[in-house]
């Protein structure tokens, strides 16, 4: 289990994995216009910080290569991971309320 304090080689990682994470998610879904893309990067980032840690542990337990990986890989990756998804599953959410809302 890895120890994710205060270190800022963590806090570093986890910065630059979540912007990444959000820049991938605008390159690789266009957004339609100026403000969809500072919503969709704040919300990338936002998630990358606060979900970067269990996501990168979650990542790599499941990849079975946790004991192989630093803390600063793992946070990167968690964070990069965890605003990459965040936009898609926000994505999803909205479809189906559009889908199944009162406005028809």
């Amino acid at each position: 289990m890895s120890d994710f304090g205060s270190d800022p080689h963590l806090w570093s990682a986890r910065m630059t994995g979540a912007m990444a994470g959000a820049a991938i998610s605008l390159v690789y879904l266009l957004p339609q216009s100026r403000r969809e893309a500072a919503s969709r990067f704040v919300t990338g980032v936002v998630f990358g910080l606060i979900f970067g840690g269990p996501t990168g542990q979650w990542l790599g337990m499941r990849l079975g290569i946790a004991d192989q990986l630093s803390s600063q890989e793992t946070m990167l990756a968690g964070a990069t991971t965890a605003s990459l998804m965040a936009w898609w599953a926000l994505g999803a959410l909205t479809r189906l309320a559009a889908r199944f809302g009162r406005d028809r």
